[in-house]
């Protein structure tokens, strides 16, 4: 749990406060200069009232250089981080970003679109578990490790684009990377999300073998395929206004979908349109929950500002009554 608390960032400033006490000693040692006055009870008179307010400025004096030597301190707020133990699933999503994923055919946006809109409400649900994401066309990337920090992942999700990687679909690059993240992760539930819309055509692993490798670290993958049926407008190239499209076959390797899921205990699932796959993850949240450790830490709110302000504020006071009330000359 977190324990909001403050802390000290230079402690050691307030040995400055044990000064405070030698310099009042100081002051109330020193001897007033004498004066010679020759009406001594206008003099007394006066005196008395100018002690008062010397005693005041003093005053604000001494809470000028208390207020200034806690700011020194740099005393700030903040949640202790603490490990916290709880029920979640280590899940790595290894997102498609080949250049197919642009095509038309979840209207009114492509398939990539929806996949990343499907996957920040999936990640909306979580509360506990353990997320990354890998992305992958002819090469797969890392673009967020396993973690409970979920805006971090939801900026990762908006940040993917086709065509910021080398254009292909490297199935078994993206499981061997996938399952590298998660062969290491605390506890028993290891889970890899596949969303993909084409067929293997790139990397020197096979998607299989990839898969047996995944089985044998206690990684179940489940594998979407992406894609309506039939034809899609699918983009060929670049013309003047943009990407050029044309109906092609929707090609989706079901057989090796099916057989990396099988490989490892997951599930293959085809989604025809937007709705399908946002029901595949309700489904995948229905998955098996174990204890999960995690450690969450918090940026410090500094307080300095504070104690600065009221020692400017009490400097200011004393300079005003001062020169309001300034002793006789």
């Amino acid at each position: 749990m977190f324990g909001w608390h403050v802390e000290l960032v230079t402690p050691a400033a307030l040995v400055l406060l044990l000064a405070l006490p030698a310099w009042w000693w100081w002051r109330r040692g020193r001897r007033p200069p004498g004066i010679v006055f020759s009406r001594a009870a206008l003099l007394a008179a006066l005196a008395g009232r100018r002690r008062g307010w010397a005693r005041i400025l003093v005053g604000l004096r001494n809470l000028m250089l208390v207020f200034a030597i806690v700011a020194l301190a740099r005393p700030r707020a903040g949640a202790r981080a603490e490990n916290v133990t709880s029920e979640g699933i280590n899940i790595v999503i290894a997102i498609d970003l080949s250049s197919s994923m642009l095509s038309q055919d979840f209207q009114p946006d492509n398939r990539l679109e929806v996949a990343k809109r499907t996957v920040k409400q999936f990640i909306a649900e979580r509360s506990s578990d353990r997320i990354g994401i890998v992305a992958f066309a002819a090469e797969a990337l890392t673009q967020v490790p396993l973690t409970t920090d979920y805006p971090v992942v939801n900026a990762a999700v908006d940040n993917l684009q086709a065509g910021q990687l080398e254009d292909g679909t490297a199935i078994g690059t993206a499981i061997a990377t996938a399952a590298n993240r998660l062969r290491e992760a605390p506890g028993r539930s290891r889970v890899m999300i596949l969303l993909t819309d084409g067929v293997n055509n790139r990397g020197s692993i096979d998607p299989r073998t990839a898969a047996r490798a995944a089985a044998d670290f206690g990684i179940k993958i489940y594998t979407i395929g992406v894609g309506t049926e039939g034809m899609a407008p699918v983009p060929v190239g670049r013309g003047l206004f943009g990407l050029r499209y044309e109906n092609r076959p929707v090609e989706i390797d079901e057989k090796l979908l099916t057989d990396v899921a099988n490989i490892t205990g997951g599930r293959y699932f085809r989604a025809r349109d937007a709705e399908a796959l946002r029901r595949i993850y309700q489904q995948i949240d229905t998955l098996e929950r174990v204890p999960v450790q995690t450690r969450t830490y918090v940026r410090y709110t500094e307080l300095y500002r504070w104690p600065l302000a009221l020692a400017v504020l009490s400097l200011v006071l004393e300079l005003g009554l001062a020169a309001w009330k300034a002793p006789l000359p």
